[in-house]
């Protein structure tokens, strides 16, 4: 049914539910499991560059860096299940890169994590896998996680 699965995270814990579902849907499907994280680019261009983040200038360089601890993790534990995976860091805006990088490896489903939120922040904000859904063509599945706040 699903011969390539892409999960896109970005590290926190609105994205640790959909990393368990997207490896075991993987595992189960003998699915080739790609992984984007996406260093959004507004957070880049908005910092003014008058101080440094540590030790290193700029938010760039801590977002990279979370985004190759990241997809590290997740190669260790697709490894450790059997799972084929191939992972990738693109800068851009996340929605509309995930989408791309999902038409680019011909994903037969997208694996998204959110944070179950009250309506009204929704309404307010919406959220990168809002603006995901309405942007694929493809099947997606939404692994919502519980937060406290």
């Amino acid at each position: 049914m699903y011969d390539r699965i892409l999960l896109s995270t970005d590290g926190t814990v609105a994205s640790a539910d959909a990393e368990t579902h997207a490896l075991e849907l993987a595992a189960t499907h003998d699915a080739v499991l790609d992984v984007l994280y996406v260093v959004d680019e507004a957070v880049v261009t908005a910092y003014s560059g008058d101080e440094y983040v540590d030790e290193a200038e700029g938010p760039e360089h801590g977002l990279e860096e979370q985004g190759e601890e990241t997809l590290a993790d997740l190669r260790r534990r697709a490894t450790d299940r059997g799972v084929d995976v191939e992972t990738a860091m693109r800068h851009g805006s996340p929605a509309e890169t995930i989408v791309r990088y999902a038409e680019e490896r011909d994903a037969d489903l997208l694996v998204l994590g959110t944070k179950r939120r009250p309506d009204e922040y929704r309404a307010l904000l919406g959220s990168v896998t809002d603006r995901v859904l309405r942007l694929t063509p493809r099947t997606a599945a939404v692994v919502k996680t519980e937060v406290d706040e």
